[in-house]
């Protein structure tokens, strides 16, 4: 007898489980009915036989999806071009189009068609085919949890648990290590967030020049870093300051200190960020470096924190919101964020986020369900671009480029298609004024928000702060570091602002916005991520 892989005996047990007790499931399912709904109107046997039957659906529809998923390395490669007639982009059009149905079909809890659906959706995905079949695929991942859940809590306990174990097997995440290093190659290869950490590391260097003659030429600075991640940011300034410290007239002692307040996801990831960042500071010997960390969503006493924080006597203040107000539940943390960010009288406070419209919370039904498919396909134009943009990094069969797209990127998606409505209901809740700030930690992991940078721009202004121009050094750095990527990586193309005139071309390209208050990074017409710089009035 052949060898069984321990997934296929595992779905194998429950197809058995399915295929062979339909009677004895009806016959238990209303017992068990009748037992719990005394005085109660008892399920027709009939409704249990037809969950039975969608349960029958359900395991067929996941066998042809770990079938196709796991050719993804081989014939599947030319699946969706081989059975469709036309170009690339009436082939991208069919598939787009195939996946906007979808998902109507998934919101509409319209679970024959939705499965239908999905079953033809990945019938012409591939993980390793082209880009938009690859980035099709996490979608489709994400919209089969979304349907997932809506018949889980439907249907009735015994049958709910096969789903739920389905569901378990679609929502696996990657580890902690397989995360970080698909972090790690697309911070090497692509300019996206290497553009965001140097773009604001460069306005705070800017923000500490201009006050080191009223500082009495001490150099201090103090940075506060609302979502400091792995601390891929700081390098880059910590060598900076080293330099100025050592060259600059201004400095009395040809000395600099840093201190980086950081909040992170977990306390490994605090203490590994720390351990990286006093191990790479300990070179320059004129810098002097202390880090402390804190857990997002930790019990931290308010007063003790502004007193930690304050800007001190002769000290640059930077606040570092890059990334951060994106993953916050709902518009009053991002509220609140803001008011305490302004108590602190910063020097300067650095806003990177990436580009998208998040639908509207105050709508009927009907254009709910309009405003989730709008909302929908921005989101795949968005990723869309970020998917092209690999293509001209890392070629397609690289493993770093496959781990980019499973363990980051993908994870980004399904989350995002599986959490959206459960966002719109808390930022209705705060419209109406009765949503509870603690649910915070309950949706930590939720999926970023996707706005415009006018939208950012509004909370900003509305909360006491001024934009400020972004300088030309800003502006020169962002373009020679698109020069530096695409001499010494895979990316052959970029363009600048300049370039726009023809409306097309390929590549990167780095844009001056709003008066010059703003540089944002894109991929094509498509804006990626923007950058800006306040200060408090």
């Amino acid at each position: 007898m052949e060898d069984t892989d321990p997934e296929q005996e595992e779905f194998l047990s429950l197809s058995l489980a399915i295929t062979t007790t339909d009677a004895a499931a009806v016959t238990a399912s209303t017992s068990e009915k009748r037992s719990n709904n005394k005085g109660k109107n008892p399920k027709d046997p009939y409704e249990l036989v037809e969950e039975v039957n969608i349960e029958e659906k359900v395991f067929s529809f996941l066998q042809m999806r770990e079938q196709i998923l796991r050719q993804g390395g081989s014939s599947s490669v030319s699946l969706f071009e081989a059975e469709q007639d036309g170009t690339n982009d009436e082939r991208r059009h069919r598939l787009i189009h195939l996946l906007l149905n979808t998902a109507t079909a998934v919101e509409d809890n319209d679970v024959g068609s939705a499965l239908e659906k999905l079953n033809e959706l990945y019938k012409s995905v591939s993980l390793t085919g082209d880009s938009v079949q690859r980035l099709v695929a996490y979608f489709a991942d994400g919209l089969t949890v979304r349907i997932l859940i809506n018949l889980t809590s439907n249907l009735s306990k015994s049958l709910s648990q096969i789903l739920l174990y389905a569901e378990k097997i679609l929502k696996e995440s990657p580890t902690r290590e397989e995360e970080f290093l698909a972090f790690t190659y697309l911070y090497r290869v692509s300019p996206y967030y290497q553009f965001a950490h140097f773009t604001a590391n460069q306005a705070i260097i800017e923000a500490f020049d201009g006050e080191q003659e009223t500082n009495n030429g001490v150099g201090a600075l103090h940075v506060i870093d609302f979502d400091v991640s792995y601390g891929f940011q700081w390098p880059s300034l910590i060598q900076s300051l080293s330099e100025k410290a050592s060259s600059s007239s201004s400095s009395r002692t040809g000395m600099v200190s840093l201190r980086i307040t950081g909040f992170g996801r977990s306390i490994e990831e605090l203490q590994e960020t720390e351990s990286r960042l006093v191990s790479f500071s300990s070179g320059f010997h004129n810098l002097v470096f202390e880090f402390q960390g804190f857990l997002r969503g930790s019990n931290i006493n308010y007063l003790n924190l502004v007193n930690l924080m304050r800007k001190r006597k002769n000290e640059t203040l930077a606040v570092n919101l890059v990334f951060h107000l994106s993953t916050l539940s709902n518009f009053l943390k991002i509220s609140d964020t803001l008011r305490f960010v302004h108590s602190l009288n910063p020097s300067i406070v650095l806003l990177v986020e990436q580009e998208g419209i998040f639908p509207s919370t105050n709508t009927t039904t009907t254009s709910s369900r309009r405003s989730s498919c709008f909302s929908l396909m921005e989101s795949v134009q968005y990723f869309e671009a970020i998917f092209d943009s690999l293509d001209d990094c890392l070629p397609r069969e690289s493993t770093e480029r496959l781990s980019i797209e499973k363990n980051f990127l993908g994870k980004q998606i399904k989350s995002m298609v599986n959490f959206y409505g459960d966002r719109n209901e808390m930022d209705q809740d705060y419209l109406d004024g009765g949503v509870n700030v603690m649910m915070e930690s309950h949706y930590c992991n939720t999926p970023k928000r996707y706005e415009s940078m006018e939208t950012w721009k509004t909370r900003m202004l509305c909360h006491g702060f001024v934009g400020t121009e972004m300088s030309s050094k800003s502006m020169i750095q962002a373009k020679l570091l698109l020069k530096i990527r695409s001499s010494t990586h895979y990316c052959p193309e970029l363009q600048f602002d300049h370039d726009q005139e023809s409306g097309g071309g390929r590549g990167f390209r780095v844009w001056e916005r709003d008066e010059g208050r703003a540089i944002s990074l894109g991929w094509q017409n498509t804006f990626l991520l923007t950058a800006s710089a306040w200060h408090f009035v």
